[in-house]
């Protein structure tokens, strides 16, 4: 009796490892699918981007001490995650992988789409009507990638471009309001010393150092404006304007192109001018500098 209950045992282990086995296989062989590595690249290794669409323009980027710029259709500063987005097809998987000797049949004869990275190429075909995803051709190999790559791609040239007034590594130190009509008066301006402690020019100014680095964190530290675009300076126009100071001792200048209903800011050494809802823009240059407590 005893012997049939080991034996009856051993059989059902037996069942349980072999339902195991087909269990787990199928999923081992599917994980294993799912591993085509497009290319072998790494995201460090390019410094040059070419967005090339049909019957348009190539889109051209280049990185520079580290930072993705605009350079074609003009000079201008890159959204870094934007740009970096793209970049990463270098680093995409896909579940298919097929052979690149039948262009025609993925669409690639007549690509939607070419990214080009440094002298590597991407080429862009059709979508795949059950998954949604696009066909992809790299060297001899053709993917299928998500549309992501190609989306981002294609957004607006001006989505594209960094909203911040400041480059990455303009670091503030102060601001020169001095010029600004509602701060002429009083000659505003405003120093960080080596303590983190706000300075103010006026006299008779009583600030509170907890509102004015909850203004500066708030307001310049995390500044995004809503949009961005080319600006060409007008030499014969007289703008109120205003400095930001750095921790290298330079300054950069902007122009208070308009304030209402948005407020427009203009910076001339980079040719681009920054819209900002008009109480956001109100806050930036109005400090809480506890005048007339």
């Amino acid at each position: 009796m005893r012997s049939r209950w080991i034996v009856n045992l051993v059989l059902l282990l037996l069942v349980a490892g072999i339902v195991a086995f087909l269990y787990l296989k199928p999923q081992e062989q599917e994980e294993q699918a799912a591993t085509y590595e497009v290319s072998s690249l790494k995201l460090a290794d390019f410094n040059k981007l070419s967005l090339e669409f049909p019957a348009k323009a190539p889109v051209t980027f280049e990185k520079k001490d580290g930072f993705w710029y605009l350079v074609q259709p003009y000079p201008a500063r890159a959204d870094q995650v934007t740009v970096q987005r793209i970049v990463s097809i270098v680093a995409a998987t896909s579940r298919e992988k097929f052979s690149a000797a039948d262009p025609a049949r993925f669409g690639l004869d007549n690509p939607r789409l070419k990214i080009k990275l440094n002298d590597e190429e991407f080429i862009f075909g059709l979508y795949n009507p059950v998954t949604a995803e696009q066909y992809v051709a790299y060297k001899d190999g053709v993917y299928l990638l998500s549309g992501l790559y190609a989306e981002t791609a294609s957004t607006q040239l001006l989505e594209m471009l960094d909203k911040s007034p400041l480059k990455p590594k303009e670091e503030i130190v102060g601001f020169d309001f001095s010029r600004l009509e509602q701060w002429e008066d009083v000659r505003l301006q405003l120093d960080m010393d080596t303590n983190g402690k706000w300075q103010m020019s006026v006299a008779n100014a009583k600030p509170k150092q907890d509102d004015m680095n909850a203004w500066f964190d708030e307001y310049w530290t995390k500044i995004r404006a809503l949009s961005v675009e080319p600006y060409t300076p007008d030499r014969k126009a007289n703008y109120p304007s205003f400095s930001v100071k750095l921790k290298d001792g330079k300054q950069v200048n902007f122009d208070k192109l308009q304030e209402s209903p948005q407020l427009i800011l203009g910076r001339p050494d980079e040719g681009m001018r920054y819209y900002f809802p008009a109480d956001v823009g109100f806050t930036l240059l109005n400090p809480p500098v506890g005048l007339g407590n």
